[in-house]
């Protein structure tokens, strides 16, 4: 039973990337060594923050959902900054790879939200999913892994309009806007939580809605700077 929740909880997490990858059209590219490589610089941005985190804020005042009442937005607000490195990691990957933007934000968003996966969530599934009693916690995390990957794919796709130089003047401020909403989603996200009460589901809820909404105002930003640069 336990194997078996498990693997509804790895199911509901990797199906997605699968999906994306299959019917967006990275296979017929041959990416997947591409999106393992954006992998690998998510890997060293993140140990880069690690150090940057260790070395200037101290962990005594972590938010947790299990204590509420140990909030500094001030000390969130600033460690979510570290999350800039995020952008300069996935400029870098989509300055190495080669085809259109597209391609671009699709390889190097999924390489990057799988590698998040992989290295924030496999192991916590592995040992907590496989427990003697099951608990929901676990497939929220995988619905979380699904969020993710709209965030980032987002995310990626901001970095490239950013970095665009025929991007019209008047849309250039809401690019910064939404690259700053999506970096400071997280403590967005746990304010909402401390202030509101919402937790669980209802901040699983309010997460979904959130990408989404952001992930809808990119696409059509996009779309449009897409059609004129055709």
């Amino acid at each position: 039973m336990t194997l078996y929740h498990f693997g509804n909880c790895l199911a509901l997490s990797y199906i997605p990337f699968w999906i994306v990858y299959k019917y967006c059209g990275l296979s017929e590219y041959g990416a997947f060594w591409k999106c393992v490589q954006a992998g690998g610089v998510y890997a060293l941005t993140q140990l880069g923050k690690m150090l940057l985190l260790a070395t200037f804020f101290p962990t005594s005042g972590d938010y947790s959902q299990d204590d509420p009442d140990n909030f500094s937005p001030l000390q969130e607000l600033l460690k979510c900054t570290v999350d800039l490195i995020d952008l300069i990691g996935l400029s870098v990957v989509m300055s190495r790879i080669a085809g259109k933007g597209h391609t671009k934000v699709l390889i190097a968003g999924l390489g990057w939200a799988g590698a998040e996966l992989v290295l924030s969530r496999l192991l916590v599934l592995w040992v907590g999913a496989r427990g003697t009693e099951f608990d929901w916690k676990y497939i929220q995390k995988s619905f979380e892994a699904n969020i993710s990957i709209v965030h980032f794919l987002s995310v990626t796709a901001l970095v490239w309009l950013y970095s665009r130089h025929d991007l019209p003047k008047q849309l250039l401020p809401a690019v910064v806007i939404l690259i700053g909403f999506h970096s400071y989603k997280s403590v967005i996200c746990d304010m909402i939580s401390h202030v509101m009460h919402m937790y669980s589901w209802s901040l699983l809820a309010f997460k979904a809605v959130f990408s989404l909404t952001m992930a809808l105002i990119v696409l059509h930003i996009y779309g449009g700077v897409a059609t004129l640069a055709t």
